[in-house]
């Protein structure tokens, strides 16, 4: 398990501050910002100790905080809350504000919260579920101290809300429910559109004290997440990022030497040496690899560091192989790719752009130079017969076997479909009128670890949801049955590796 590296708190039982990261507890709290917990762990207790940092929320929360705003962040989903905790420690904290990062498995418990705050707390909202239903939500009874709904990125217009909710008026992309009318009204005055796209390189280094679990120790190394691009200019099908999804998002990367300054604070400040980065960008085009490739040359990062980040198979494939080298080089530990499924037909419906043999080339070629892979599959897209499944299975076991006598391994990380609010796949089923989006928002936690006994399952437990309806040909059971071999496999590999 990863160990956090974290100052120690004071006693959840009687401090509300004490789960809350960043805030100045003598001062009055101008906003919380919660990150809802993917179930109520109070009823199931969570199992995995350890999950990605809310990097977003925490650009927010160092952007208010540098304005001179106090802010917390409250990650219940890595505290592994319930709902009445959660609800209860925002209400005992006594913000002006409470923001909320709506995604869709989290947005009934989100709304649940919302519902259960005290009468004082203004409401801000933001994420891709507001984007995608901004009317739906802020019509939502639950919902209905919603003073703010932010479309898209917030860090200057969270500022200024702060400052004075009325700002609202003349800032673009935020909306709220008009108290006379109960329609929605949404903001913007002309000369504000810099709002939306802030520059990136401007903005402050993100603050780690709003991370509960970054910095965190992994294999003996400190490590830390970053960012180094916003926006993908892919559309694939399911995904929440698609760029048919996100027309608001201009497409920007950091400049390198501003990375460079970030990941030398994090080694002189925390002693990290190991870095993740979490963007579609860093390794999904050529201009930025080559970019950051030759600034990471000149400041000798792969002597000192190592990094993952996540790849485009399409970009990859056409690499050469000194630009692998020089990934190695510069000290690349592993590249996480969506491989998505092993069936043809399937990747040319998602509108991935590569081929499973595509997939095998980029696989086999990296291991060969000593770069780790971590496949992400999923299994039960629309249409999807058992025999597309079984290819999909196939192809795991075809990179395990291929990678075991490589210097570079390979690791598969598989789930369950779920259609996403504003997706092209949530459009398509939409049309196809034999689904309401009410049924496909109707999220549910599936416990695939055999009531806490499969151990193989553990890990990742609270990342098992569903909508339960038959999207793929393949019976549920058998998609649900398939996920548990591959995550018994690689289960299997790890241990015995």
């Amino acid at each position: 398990m990863p160990a956090v590296l974290e100052p120690p708190h004071s006693d959840p039982a009687t401090d509300p501050f004490a789960l809350i990261a960043g805030a100045d507890p003598a001062r009055e709290l101008d906003v919380l910002f919660v990150n809802a917990p993917l179930r109520d762990y109070s009823l199931r207790p969570r199992t995995n100790d350890f999950t990605l940092p809310v990097l977003g929320m925490g650009y927010i929360a160092t952007y208010a905080a540098h304005r001179g705003f106090n802010v917390g962040v409250l990650d219940a989903e890595a505290h592994g809350l319930g709902i009445d905790h959660t609800a209860r420690l925002i209400n005992q904290a006594k913000p002006r504000w409470a923001g909320f990062n709506l995604l869709a498995p989290t947005y009934e418990i989100s709304a649940c919260l919302a519902a259960a705050l005290g009468p004082a707390i203004k409401i801000m909202l933001g994420g891709h579920q507001a984007k995608a239903m901004p009317t739906e939500i802020l019509t939502d009874p639950r919902m209905a101290r919603c003073a703010a709904l932010v479309i898209g990125e917030a860090e200057t217009r969270v500022a200024e809300l702060l400052d004075d909710h009325r700002n609202r008026v003349r800032l673009p992309g935020v909306m709220w429910l008009d108290p006379i009318m109960h329609s929605p009204v949404t903001g913007g005055t002309p000369g504000q559109t810099h709002h939306l796209a802030p520059d990136v390189d401007a903005l402050p280094l993100l603050d780690r004290r709003f991370l509960s679990q970054d910095p965190h120790t992994e294999n003996g190394r400190a490590e830390a997440n970053m960012v180094g691009a916003r926006g993908c200019p892919y559309n694939c099908s399911f995904c929440g990022a698609a760029v048919s999804a996100n027309p608001d998002i201009t497409i920007r990367t950091r400049n390198p030497q501003g990375i460079l300054t970030e990941m030398h604070a994090l080694r002189d400040n925390d002693g990290v040496t190991a870095f993740r980065f979490v963007d579609d960008l860093f390794l999904g085009h050529r201009r930025v690899i080559d970019q950051m490739m030759t600034a990471f040359a000149g400041a000798r990062v792969g002597q000192w560091a190592a990094w993952d980040a996540t790849g485009r198979i399409n970009v990859l494939h056409r690499a050469s192989d000194a630009t692998l080298d020089m990934l190695a080089r510069n000290g690349l530990r592993e590249v996480a790719l969506g491989i998505e499924s092993g069936s043809e037909r399937m990747l040319t419906a998602i509108d991935k752009r590569i081929s499973p043999e595509m997939a095998r080339s980029v696989v086999r070629r990296l291991t060969e130079h000593g770069i780790n892979v971590k496949g992400y599959f999923i299994l039960g897209f629309p249409t999807e017969t058992r025999e597309e499944i079984d290819a999909t299975v196939r192809l795991v076991h075809e990179l395990w076997e291929v990678t075991d006598r490589l210097p570079g391994r390979f690791r598969a990380s598989a789930f369950e479909y779920r259609p996403y609010p504003g997706t092209p796949d949530w459009h398509r089923l939409l049309a196809t009128g034999r689904y309401t989006a009410a049924q496909l928002l109707n999220y549910t936690a599936v416990d695939l670890t055999a009531g806490g006994v499969d151990s193989s399952m553990l890990q990742r437990d609270e990342f098992n949801f569903s909508v339960n309806l038959p999207l793929a040909d393949a019976p549920i059971d058998y998609v649900r049955a398939q996920l548990v071999r591959l995550a018994h496999g690689q289960h299997d590999r790890k241990a015995a590796a």
